[in-house]
């Protein structure tokens, strides 16, 4: 059994990741900004913000993975880089493991490059830009951090979303640096699906200071 720290347990992601991680009976704390609509029994919700030096010494202290399924939207728009940054200094040379679910643009559309960001910046809305900008920038951070940090970094493929209504299938492909599609060109995976595979990599670690993405 691992302690788990779910920051943004309540987001699309991070709510699955809770759900997905208890059921196998890890011991696991959710941390959002407000409290769940249908509360997990057994899971320790915790109602804070990321952004509060005193809420991260409560949910951090003790635990095996801390993994950050934080939106770089409302107040932490332009902020969430600087919770990461806190959290690697917190981190480094202790025995927790540092997770980040972040997004697709990194993702190499072919071995060699470019990345899926080369090739669409141009043609993403002005206002979804800094979002990505997050994702590639902390994506940076955490490679070059201290090798004292065991970190993964995880990107969900192209299509990505509740909105998308996507079906769990209970199962996913996994993949490295490079976007994953299945036969039909498809590049999607249920968060429930892309929990799977993280609670996987949680249990039976595979991709130390690393990433990972995962398609359905």
């Amino acid at each position: 059994m691992a302690r788990i720290t779910v920051l943004g347990g309540t987001g699309y992601a991070g709510a699955a990741l809770v759900a997905e991680a208890h059921k196998r009976g890890h011991d696991v704390t959710s941390v959002s900004r407000t409290a769940p609509e249908t509360p997990v029994d057994g899971v320790d919700h915790v109602v804070g913000s990321a952004l509060d030096t005193d809420v991260l010494d409560r949910v951090l202290a003790g635990r095996d993975v801390v993994v950050s399924a934080l939106s770089p939207r409302g107040d932490m728009a332009g902020r969430l880089e600087g919770v990461v940054t806190d959290l690697v200094a917190r981190l480094d040379g202790t025995p927790t493991r540092l997770g980040f679910i972040g997004g697709a643009s990194s993702l190499l559309v072919e071995e060699g490059g470019p990345r899926l960001w080369d090739v669409t910046e141009e043609h993403m809305p002005d206002e979804v830009k800094p979002e990505v900008q997050t994702g590639l920038d902390v994506l940076a951070l955490l490679q070059e951090s201290p090798e004292g940090l065991d970190f993964f970094y995880v990107s969900p493929p192209q299509d990505f979303g509740s909105w998308l209504g996507t079906a769990s299938k209970g199962a996913y492909v996994l993949g490295g640096d490079v976007l994953l599609k299945d036969a039909d060109g498809t590049s999607t995976i249920s968060a429930d699906d892309l929990a799977i595979a993280i609670v996987d990599e949680i249990e039976q670690p595979r991709h130390r200071r690393g990433r990972f993405t995962a398609i359905s």
